[in-house]
């Protein structure tokens, strides 16, 4: 299978990357929804970070009428942590497996790459990190629900992965109940996520960023 298209950015251009953040879009997106962050998170890192933003490929999602998008899976109902095509999910994560490779591949050690994603996207995240046969730095999870909790199969190699879950207060599309329920999950499976939550809807806030900048900063160092 070819590996996912992307967008990537050097977060100090001209300095060599010693570590990656590899950052998945929402339903409908692409890899340049979140571009604009990078710039504005402020890393207090003695080193460089490569960010990856990967597109998801064009399919049709049943939720809205079948009409094709990008998407990391099928969406067949509203009840979107229930109703899941979670066979498209896993091959979702497993391309996101081939982007932490060939991050490996380019020099970046396994423990030095974050694996992020925002809504459809932090659903994939959770699935790839997890799952991943290597340990990583962590994994953020935003305004997103743990849609595989019930069939992942996660690798022992990722027992103390460090989680951040973010999520809105008065978001609409992923409501934050699914947020918390996330939480309590991994809990349950034994991991220690960190949660914030913040007046807003699906979507980022200032706040937010500065908080993902410091978790980032804080994991890599």
């Amino acid at each position: 299978m070819e590996i996912l298209p992307t967008l990537e950015i050097d977060y100090q251009p001209g300095q060599k990357a010693e570590a990656s953040v590899i950052w998945l879009h929402g339903l409908g997106a692409d890899g340049n929804d979140f571009a604009p962050i990078v710039p504005q998170l402020k890393l207090s890192l003695d080193f460089g970070v490569h960010f990856v933003f990967p597109h998801a490929p064009s399919i049709p999602v049943t939720i809205n009428s079948g009409f094709v998008m990008p998407a990391w899976y099928d969406i067949k109902q509203l009840d979107i942590d229930r109703h899941v095509d979670a066979d498209q999910l896993k091959d979702s994560a497993s391309r996101i497996h081939d982007l932490i490779d060939r991050e490996i591949a380019r020099g970046v050690d396994s423990n030095k790459i974050v694996v992020a994603g925002f809504s459809q996207g932090g659903a994939v995240s959770l699935e790839a990190a997890l799952s991943y046969n290597k340990p990583l730095a962590g994994i953020m999870a935003l305004s997103t629900y743990f849609a595989t909790a019930n069939a992942i199969k996660i690798n022992s190699i990722q027992r103390s992965i460090p989680i951040l879950i973010c999520h809105g207060t008065q978001d609409p599309v992923v409501p934050e109940s699914l947020g918390k329920q996330s939480q309590t999950t991994l809990q349950g499976l034994g991991f220690e996520p960190e949660y914030h939550s913040y007046p807003m809807e699906h979507a980022v806030c200032l706040e937010e960023i500065e908080e993902i900048g410091n978790w980032i900063s804080r994991v890599l160092k």
